[in-house]
C-alpha cells in the first residue's frame, strides 16, 4: 500500500522506520515546521523529519493543515492509506482523503486515557499496566473505532522516559501489524464503550507542582515517576524552586508534612500520609543530580 505518515516526536520514529522498511510504500512523511531555538537561533526540526531525511523519504511541513494547497497536495499522493503517530488533531478533510481510512497510535488501552497524555497519567495514577491502541480516525477526538490493542506492564522502576521507549516499541509492532489487516481486508472494527472512558488532559505547571501537604507520599512517588525526565516535578523551599527526577517511599522514616530531615547521604521529605525520600535532585539552574552529590553542596535545612 501507498502510505502518508504524520507524526513529530521521537515516540513516532520506531513506526515509521518499520513501514519505511515493510513491503508497503511511504509516498510523503508529514511533520512539524522547523523552529528556532536558543540564543543562536539555531534552526532545529523533528526526530521524524530526521529520520525522513536521512531515508530520501518526501517531507511536507505545513503550518496550516485546512489551506486548499495542502490538500490538494497530499490528494495528488493518492495514497491508500494515513498513518498517525504522536501528532497534531487533523481537520476532517484531510483525515477522509486516503479511500481506505486513517488511523491513529494512541498510548492507552482507549477507551481509557483520551488525550494528550496518555502514558503520564497511566503513571501518576498509579496503574500496573497499560498499552497501545490503533484506531480509524473520527471527527471527535480519540473516540474512533478500535482495530488492535497490545496490553503492556508497567513496571515499578517505570518513569515516563523508560515507559515511552517501550511503548514506542510497542507501538510500531501495532502500527505494521494493523497496516496489514487494513491491506489483507481483514480489519474487524470494535466500538468504544464511551461509559469507559476518562481524560489525560495536557501536563501543565499546576500538575507539576508537589503538595506535601495534601498528597500522600504514594500519590508524590507516581506524580515524580509520571513527568520525569520531563517536564518534571518540583517544589519551592526557602524561595528556590527544586525538581525531583526520583524518590522512593520510606518505610522507615516518619516525618510530619512538609518536614524535613536529611543527613550526609539521604534527603526525606514528610507528606500527607508517609515519608518520601528523595533520590535525584535539581536545584533551580543547575544540573540534575544524585542526592548524595546534591547534599555535599546543599541543605534543605
Amino acid at each position: 500500500m501507498k502510505i502518508i505518515f504524520f507524526g513529530t516526536p521521537d515516540f513516532a520514529v520506531p513506526s515509521l522506520q518499520k513501514i519505511f522498511e515493510s513491503k508497503h510504500q511511504v509516498a510523503a512523511v508529514v511533520t512539524a515546521p522547523d523552529k528556532q531555538r536558543g540564543r543562536g537561533r539555531k534552526v532545529s526540526f523533528t526526530a521524524v523529519k530526521q529520520y525522513a531525511d536521512e531515508n530520501n523519504l518526501r517531507v511536507l511541513q505545513p503550518t496550516d493543515f485546512s489551506n486548499a494547497e495542502f490538500v490538494n497536495q497530499l490528494k495528488s499522493f493518492n495514497a491508500d492509506l494515513f498513518v498517525i503517530v504522536a501528532f497534531r488533531i487533523l481537520p476532517e478533510k484531510v483525515f477522509t482523503i486516503p479511500p481506505k481510512g486513517s488511523f491513529n497510535l494512541h498510548g492507552s488501552l482507549l477507551p481509557k486515557y483520551r488525550g494528550a497524555a496518555p502514558i503520564q497519567w497511566a503513571l501518576i495514577n498509579g496503574d500496573k499496566e497499560t498499552g497501545v491502541t490503533t484506531f480509524f480516525l473520527k471527527k471527535k477526538v480519540d473516540t474512533g473505532n478500535l482495530i488492535l490493542q497490545k496490553r503492556i506492564e508497567i513496571e515499578p522502576s517505570d518513569n515516563l522516559g523508560t515507559l515511552h521507549d517501550k511503548m514506542s516499541i510497542s507501538g510500531a509492532d501495532l502500527v505494521l501489524e494493523t497496516i496489514d489487516l487494513i491491506d489483507n481486508g481483514e480489519v474487524k472494527e470494535i466500538l468504544q464503550d464511551n461509559s469507559l472512558a476518562c481524560p489525560a488532559p495536557k501536563i501543565n505547571k499546576e500538575i507539576c507542582r508537589i503538595n506535601w501537604r495534601e498528597k500522600s507520599a504514594n500519590e508524590i512517588h507516581n506524580l515524580i515517576r509520571g513527568i520525569s525526565p520531563f517536564p518534571g516535578a518540583f517544589f519551592e523551599h526557602g524561595n528556590k524552586i527544586y525538581k525531583v527526577y526520583k524518590s522512593q517511599i520510606s518505610t522507615e522514616m516518619q516525618l510530619a508534612p512538609e518536614e524535613i530531615k536529611q543527613t550526609k547521604k539521604q534527603l526525606f521529605i514528610g507528606t500527607k500520609t508517609g515519608t518520601l525520600e528523595i533520590l535525584e535532585i535539581q536545584p533551580s539552574g543547575r544540573k540534575r543530580m544524585k542526592t548524595e552529590e546534591f547534599l555535599r553542596g546543599y541543605s534543605l535545612l
